[in-house]
């Protein structure tokens, strides 16, 4: 029996970017019957099992406590489990998958353009027909709560089981609540998004379920995993830098350190001050850094390499993960 299972999606463009995002890491799962099978391993990891569930079933297996990991859109893990905080950990957001959760209303609204507006629409809306303004959703919990957090009541929301955009023009009700990437198909329905309606900047997570039966031999399968997923995420984000320092070296790495968020990964052999130094640099923080050793008077060249995976001192991944399960 497998130490640790994770859900990952078993069909559609989330799912290829994920598997495309775990072979980046060198954890590509390799279905065990084929394209149609539903279970998969990963090399060199006998003791981790890999689920392929819809999305949907992901946010629901986690928190059934069924898998130990899943990963799905933080919009389905929201709205589905309703203690949220005490049942889920987040533990790395994986820069795909990206989806708004956003209220939207017919743009001929001309006057209502805030979730105020929108208030004030309701009441007048129960006031005129004597019945509440209609909102379709997939997300009654996360439409509720934000509803709820700007003091909107007079409303009822409506279930949708088709293309929720389509709901104004069909007469079946007069707003949404709905997911949207690049707006093209809310302005094609003659919606608009709120100014302050978007409820959720959602994207793909690695999620874990404190419900989940964590023993010690699952606990050391998420560490290997995540370990993987940690420094090939540290690796995207980081260059590496290769500079002759010389004298003061201590002041340049410091100021590295303070001022480019830089950190040392090795030093020349005592008393080789001509030797080479390595620093692991932030991407966004390039030109920081540039201009510290510069600015120092090292005009020695500074050669920029890129790193595969970057082991640190420490997996931040596990560590969260072992602290939610504390709490």
């Amino acid at each position: 029996m497998s130490a640790l299972v994770l859900g990952i999606p078993s069909k559609g463009r989330l799912q290829e970017q994920v598997v495309g995002y775990l072979a980046d890491a060198g954890l590509k799962p390799k279905q065990d019957a084929g394209a149609r099978g539903y279970r998969a391993k990963i090399d060199g990891m006998a003791d981790i099992e890999v689920k392929l569930l819809s999305a949907a079933d992901i946010a629901s297996s986690l928190d059934e406590g069924d898998i130990h990991l899943g990963i799905t859109g933080e919009d389905l893990l929201r709205d589905t489990i309703a203690k949220f905080d005490t049942t889920i950990a987040l533990l790395q957001p994986l820069g795909l998958g990206f989806a708004d959760v956003v209220v939207a209303v017919p743009r001929a609204w001309i006057d209502v353009s805030t979730m105020a507006d929108l208030d004030d629409v309701c009441t007048s809306f129960h006031v005129r027909h004597h019945k509440r303004l209609r909102v379709a959703t997939k997300y009654m919990t996360l439409t509720r709560s934000f509803f709820a957090a700007h003091g909107i009541s007079d409303y009822r929301i409506v279930e949708s089981l088709g293309a929720t955009e389509g709901a104004p023009a069909a007469g079946t009700a007069e707003a949404i609540v709905d997911i949207t990437t690049t707006g093209a198909t809310l302005t094609a329905n003659e919606l608009k998004v709120l100014d302050d309606g978007v409820i959720l900047k959602s994207q793909a997570q690695l999620a874990a379920s404190l419900k989940a039966r964590w023993n010690a031999a699952a606990l050391d399968a998420a560490e290997r995993l995540t370990a993987r997923i940690a420094a090939r995420e540290l690796a995207r984000a980081s260059h590496i830098l290769r500079v002759r320092i010389g004298r003061a070296s201590d002041a340049v790495v410091t100021q590295l350190t303070k001022s480019a968020g830089c950190s040392l990964l090795s030093r020349p052999a005592e008393g080789n001050r001509a030797g080479e130094y390595a620093i692991l640099c932030p991407r966004n923080r390039l030109m920081d850094a540039m201009g510290v050793l510069r600015g120092r008077g090292i005009d020695e060249a500074v050669t920029v390499h890129e790193a595969e995976y970057v082991f640190a001192n420490g997996n931040p991944l596990a560590e969260k993960l072992r602290a939610a399960l504390k709490k």
